[in-house]
């Protein structure tokens, strides 16, 4: 499993590169066909470490973050969330990591600081594969966001899908 480990603003120590590499490595036993490849990146927000785990496995993205006041148990929460996520979804996943069709690999807009003047102070661009709704609510779930904007292939038009309130979802369809 290749593991690329990164610093925000701080240099990474060889111990603490071994041991991200060492925790996050294990996860590749969940898939024994292709390797995946992670990203963790450490960062130190007003005292606090943060780990933040990203796996790519053929276009299909997990994701973990964890903060605490120690960077070993912030790596170890962050790679519990991505177990648990594999758990949870492992039948959806090993369906769509076996349908070469219906893979996609879209990488979600970050949502943004609200400021007494709200402006735009990040443009994210990203590849949009046409998925179904369903689909589009998994990958939404499995990176942990409250929404999802895809291309919708029943469609063919570019709709949002959402978490309510009530514990459903929404899904959003342009009218012109």
């Amino acid at each position: 499993m290749e593991v690329r480990v990164f610093g925000k603003n701080l240099e990474v120590t060889d111990a603490l590169r071994e041991y991200a590499e060492k925790k996050v490595g294990k996860i590749g036993k969940f898939f024994a066909k292709d390797p995946p490849k992670a990203q963790v990146t450490f960062s130190i927000e007003r005292g606090v470490h943060v780990v933040d785990i990203t796996i790519s496995i053929n276009g299909l993205l997990l994701r973990g973050e964890e903060k605490s006041p120690d960077m070993y148990s912030s790596i170890d929460g962050a790679v519990e969330k991505i177990e648990r996520q594999i758990h949870k979804y492992k039948t959806k996943i090993n369906r769509r990591l076996h349908d070469e069709n219906s893979i996609i690999s879209p990488t979600p807009a970050d949502t943004e600081e609200v400021t007494a003047e709200p402006k735009i102070v990040r443009t994210k661009r990203f590849a949009i594969k046409p998925m179904h709704a369903q689909e589009a609510v998994m990958q939404m779930e499995l990176l942990g966001h409250d929404f999802f904007v895809f291309f919708n292939s029943e469609t063919e038009e570019v709709n949002v899908v959402y978490k309510r309130k009530d514990g459903n979802y929404g899904l959003i369809e342009p009218e012109f």
